[in-house]
């Protein structure tokens, strides 16, 4: 049995409309396009001992917005979102993921997070790209209020190495926006982050139940 196809099956690919995924970026010699969707892609190498490895590295995330997100934001409503509200969205994002990745690797893995090199140790390398929020909840002197349909969406793109080696195992992209709602409804900070805790929550499910069974594939 091919131990990188069983992590992979179903690995961040969740259907939605949504253009064609764009080839990865990096050197991805030896590894193997498992699947390809409209939603992402997933490459895996093929010789990889999944068994080895019992501690992860999990490194900060990454966030990067949509091009032209912030410009797009204060169209109408000029200086609306400025350079330390997107900074400040970042962060929390990023606290957001570690807080629900650690969570759901340590308490329903039962992995343990380290920030160091060993042979038992893969390393996580996870970034947010594409973040597109509809309406921001920016604080400012005057308040407003918005009312949605869409919350917004992002992609995640995730590289797993070896700490020792720093080969790469696997490289998976995948993108997902929140459920389309077919009433208007308020948009908070509050609603915001509990969207987006419901896609990070997803992905790092998905993550965790794909490599308790390839380590349970590569013992057996």
């Amino acid at each position: 049995m091919n131990i990188s196809r069983v992590l992979i099956c179903c690995l961040f690919l969740v259907p939605f409309a949504a253009t064609a995924a764009e080839a990865p970026e990096g050197n991805l010699e030896g590894l193997e396009l498992v699947q390809e969707s409209r939603t992402g892609h997933l490459y895996s190498n093929p010789d990889a001992d999944w068994s080895a490895y019992k501690r992860i590295n999990l490194e900060a995330a990454s966030i990067a917005f949509r091009k032209h997100w912030q410009r797009d934001q204060n169209r109408y409503y000029p200086h609306k979102v400025r350079d330390r509200d997107v900074q400040k969205i970042k962060d929390d994002l990023a606290g957001l993921f570690d807080e629900v990745f650690v969570e759901e690797l340590t308490g329903n893995g039962g992995y343990e997070i380290v920030k160091e090199t060993g042979r038992d140790v893969m390393v996580i390398k996870p970034a947010i790209t594409e973040l597109d929020i509809a309406a921001p909840d920016i604080i400012h002197n005057t308040r407003t209020s918005s009312f949605t349909r869409e919350a917004g969406e992002m992609t995640l793109n995730i590289e797993i190495f070896d700490s020792v080696t720093g080969d790469l195992l696997q490289q998976a992209k995948d993108k997902k926006r929140v459920p389309y709602r077919h009433w208007f409804q308020r948009t908070t900070s509050v609603t915001n982050r509990a969207d987006a805790r419901r896609l990070l929550n997803g992905w790092a499910k998905d993550l965790r139940e794909r490599l308790d069974e390839a380590r349970a594939a590569s013992t057996g």
